[in-house]
């Protein structure tokens, strides 16, 4: 019965002792694997502006106005004034279409007629 024991025990000893080990990781390796995330995260502030600015001086329209951009976590802010309800659409479309983008906040207005 003894040898059996010490049997026992001595496999309980090195499943523990693999267990103890196995889940040790060097500061080399933990650093070495970055965070799980989706693209959509990775991509920084700064991207999305600069990809929604570009995407709006590509259009041939809409790169005559001011239209700032202003992005926060993936939603952007289009700020602006325009000549018509059809150019507030159009930079709609383009900054939702603009790699990034989570959400598009509509501050552009529509410039007054001088009569």
């Amino acid at each position: 019965m003894d040898k059996y024991f010490s049997k026992i025990l001595c496999v309980v000893a090195i499943l523990m002792v693999s267990q103890l080990t196995g889940c040790y990781k060097s500061p080399e390796i933990a650093a070495e694997k970055p965070p799980k995330s989706t693209v959509a995260n990775n991509v920084l502030d700064i991207d999305v502006t600069t990809n929604v600015k570009m995407a709006l001086m590509n259009d041939p329209i809409l790169r005559a106005f001011n239209i700032e951009v202003i992005t926060n976590k993936g939603d952007v802010r289009l700020i602006g004034i325009v000549d018509s309800q059809s150019q507030i659409d159009s930079a709609m479309l383009i900054a939702k279409g603009a790699e990034g983008t989570h959400a598009i906040h509509d501050e552009l207005t529509v410039k007054r007629s001088s009569l």
